[in-house]
């Protein structure tokens, strides 16, 4: 069974290692390739293996991910005590059901979206809520006025907040408590250490690391943007084009190097290296598979000494990691 892990100052306990749902709804591989009882299956897993911080957001599927929490948990008695669910609000759904551009954190908005996200998981409650993306249009006092009272209204239990820059975090935190910040970090992606990860330790406020392996390249399996489906957010990704591809395959390469030594798979040394950063640290893997999940919970038991958590950082330095994260576009989303 995992440990338990504490984000934030006002007694949020989860998982020391969170599931990440959004993959069994979208953006990697096909529909085809989604197959809702294994999903189901791996969320029930993940619950009996103390894995149960369980993340996922209104904007995946759009509201199916969402859904199909609610229905694996409703499916397992007793599931819904045992488990954290995060989840979040922030991008424009049009009356279709279908993501529109630009993002929306209107009171008005945030509370409609909330009450959809409780009717979809069958909860009366939301454990963590985080603003998705910073919405420039509305001023970060007023979204977490709203998020606030919906917490004195027991609707929501903590607040949270997605790749929010240092501003934002501060002058949200004014107002209320936030309990986590949601932002991608691993060895693969270190922008948060020279100015953010030191903010949140002076605040109190935990770490949720999405995209922990790298969006797959630290696992070392996978493959050049175009040998993805056109629908598979990898295709886009500037770090599995061209060059960058073959210079990001060599720098991850360690990764697999000290895996080999530790009788570990990449993926888990990965996950350690998160884990052996810090205490406020809980990262959330995502897969649609019970055997991935499995890989992933078993990360908590390698060990990593001090030259080995050198070694790690020396090779994946950031200068040695090629193209951007996020094309330019999504990178207009990110407060950084």
């Amino acid at each position: 069974m995992l440990t338990t892990r504490t984000l934030g100052t006002q007694g949020l306990s989860v998982s020391a290692i969170g599931l990440g749902l959004m993959g069994m709804s979208q953006s990697y591989g096909t529909s085809e390739e989604r197959d809702e009882r294994e999903s189901i299956a791996t969320i029930h897993r993940a619950i009996e293996l103390g894995c149960t911080f369980l993340d996922t957001a209104e904007v995946y599927g759009p509201y199916e991910n969402e859904e199909l929490l609610g229905r694996a948990l409703e499916a397992l008695p007793g599931a819904r005590d045992r488990v954290v669910i995060a989840t979040k609000f922030g991008f424009k759904i049009d009356a279709s059901g279908a993501v529109a551009p630009g993002v929306d954190s209107r009171p008005s908005h945030i509370r409609e979206a909330v009450d959809g996200s409780l009717r979809r998981l069958q909860t009366d409650h939301i454990d963590l809520l985080y603003q998705h993306r910073v919405d420039p249009a509305v001023r970060i006092e007023d979204v977490i006025g709203t998020m606030a009272d919906l917490v004195r209204e027991g609707k929501v239990r903590y607040l949270g907040l997605s790749e929010a820059g240092e501003q934002t975090i501060r002058r949200a935190h004014a107002v209320h408590p936030i309990s986590a910040l949601q932002s991608e970090y691993s060895l693969w992606e270190r922008n948060l250490e020279s100015r953010i990860i030191p903010l949140l330790r002076e605040l109190g406020i935990g770490l949720v690391p999405f995209a922990p392996l790298g969006r797959g390249f630290l696992t070392g399996s996978v493959k050049r943007a175009e040998e993805y489906p056109a629908d598979d957010f990898r295709r886009g990704d500037p770090r599995y084009q061209g060059e960058n591809f073959d210079a990001n395959m060599r720098a991850a390469s360690a990764v697999r190097d000290i895996a080999a030594t530790k009788g570990a798979t990449a993926g888990q040394v990965a996950l350690a290296w998160l884990l052996h950063k810090g205490d406020d640290i809980v990262p959330i893997p995502g897969t649609k598979r019970r055997k991935y999940l499995e890989e992933n919970v078993a990360a908590a038991d390698v060990s990593l000494t001090p030259d080995d958590m050198a070694a790690l950082e020396a090779a994946l330095a950031p200068e040695k990691v090629a193209g951007p994260r996020y094309n330019a576009e999504r990178m207009t989303q990110v407060d950084r």
